[in-house]
């Protein structure tokens, strides 16, 4: 979030002739060392809990209130876990202008009682009535903000927001391309999470590149398969955007989910099974962030079984099974060795 609102902040600055210059940026309220989070970025221009040493514009405040944050917006970027989604939306819902634009950043599906699993840009969407556009990619925020380059995937359906999307995003070192597919560009944002904690667990039992190299092509398999089965739609194209392969690549080198599979085995080699919950590996290892990857993972499962899919996807619910300490660590190499795509 704060990675992002770097780039629009100075970005709305640079054409002033499009944007408002005032970029609010919503911050659930903690106090650090003493202060609000709030008052210390608006003060120092800097997020010393979540992205330390990296200098905001000045034009970015950061407000506690959802609402505040929000009203009379013309431009609404989501970032936040996808679990509080749909209770934000709801907090925002009448304080939203019609016409307003929102662009989803979050990589994540949410599960509903009546309609299974759904994408976050489709609950913003009918939650708002409001067109949701999504930008995904290979974007470890801390590269993104140290200004290290890269590139994104932005999606609309509408054509027409293009260059408004191109303006407020693109940088000399955040190349931006925007194409039309929305739900295969989330899609892949939120399941490369659940390989990503694949390539850790390999990471975390000793493994080298070419078994990480093996998960990655095995969980890519399974993404195009799943999508396919999820959406209804055989567009294999954007896996080869920065959102799709790129993403998968940078997650399971780079990211937060790695992080956690290798911290799983490592767990449970000093434990046993049992291991050390994964609510505390989130405290020991992300300062107050969230693991999104086991919770897709989850959900993902949940659709599967529901659908009598399991055995076809079975590196993705290997992945869960780590996770929820159902099956040993150890297993995930049976796993690949016997997947079906060998068959």
């Amino acid at each position: 979030g704060s990675a992002i609102a770097k780039i629009v902040g100075n970005n709305v600055l640079a054409h002033d002739d499009m944007f408002e210059t005032e970029v609010f940026m919503y911050v659930y309220e903690e106090i650090v060392n003493g202060q609000k989070l709030t008052d210390i970025i608006n003060s120092e221009h800097e997020n010393v809990k979540y992205l330390p040493e990296i200098k905001l514009p000045a034009n970015v405040i950061a407000v506690p209130d959802v609402v505040k944050a929000c009203n009379d917006a013309d431009i609404l970027i989501f970032v936040l876990p996808h679990q509080f989604v749909k209770e934000t939306c709801l907090k925002m819902k009448q304080f939203i202008k019609p016409n307003a634009l929102g662009i989803s950043l979050i990589k994540g599906f949410i599960l509903t009682e009546n309609d299974g699993i759904q994408l976050v840009s489709k609950v913003i969407s009918e939650t708002l009535g409001i067109e949701t556009a999504v930008l995904m990619g290979a974007n470890l925020a801390t590269e993104v903000a140290s200004e290290m380059f890269c590139e994104t995937t932005i999606a609309c359906e509408n054509e027409s927001y293009k260059p408004l999307l191109t303006a407020l995003f693109e940088t000399s070192y955040f190349r931006c391309k925007v194409i039309k597919n929305v739900a295969g560009v989330e899609a892949c944002g939120a399941l490369k999470n659940v390989v990503g904690i694949g390539a850790g667990i390999v990471d975390g039992l000793g493994y080298g590149d070419n078994t990480k190299a093996a998960v990655i092509r095995l969980g890519l398999m399974e993404m195009m398969k799943f999508t396919k089965v999820f959406l209804g739609n055989d567009d294999k194209s954007v896996f080869f955007e920065s959102c799709g392969v790129a993403d998968l690549v940078a997650t399971c080198h780079g990211g937060r989910n790695r992080l956690l599979g290798e911290a799983v085995v490592k767990s449970m080699k000093k434990r046993g099974i049992a291991g050390v919950d994964i609510r505390l590996l989130e405290k020991e290892i992300l300062r107050g962030q969230s693991f999104q990857g086991p919770l897709i993972a989850k959900e993902i499962y949940s659709y599967l079984k529901d659908n009598n899919m399991l055995e076809q996807f079975p590196l993705l619910v290997a992945i869960h099974r780590i996770c929820t300490r159902e099956v040993d660590p150890r297993n995930f190499i049976d796993c690949l060795r016997d997947h079906p795509e060998h068959m």
